[in-house]
């Protein structure tokens, strides 16, 4: 799966997502976009699936109907994320197209 990270998920995450292709907003150059912006550029790029820590988004975006999926994790530390890995990884597999859920952390 081609997933992007949003500027707040913790880049250590992306070890443990062996098996996905992930690159983060910064990398791609799209700290600079609003989030409307940044999904409509993500689903252009082909991402599947958005990670992020923005637990507004889905109040602040029209999120249906959206060609990637989007998982929120609720905490951007790295220490409480890394003790939830396998509730977010069945939450990755579970992601499709237009899918939204939150990760308590």
């Amino acid at each position: 799966m081609k997933i992007l990270f949003d500027q707040g998920t913790p880049v250590p995450l992306r070890r443990h997502l062996g098996a996905h292709f992930v690159d983060t907003v910064a990398e791609r150059g799209w700290s600079t976009l609003s989030n409307g912006d940044l999904l409509r550029t993500a689903e252009k790029a082909e991402y599947e699936l958005f990670i992020t820590t923005d637990q507004n988004l889905r109040y602040q975006q029209n999120i249906a109907g959206r060609a990637l999926g989007i998982l929120v994790l609720m905490s951007t530390s790295w220490y409480r994320i890394r003790l939830r890995l396998t509730a977010i990884a069945a939450a990755i597999d579970r992601a499709h197209p237009g899918s939204y859920e939150e990760v308590s952390v």
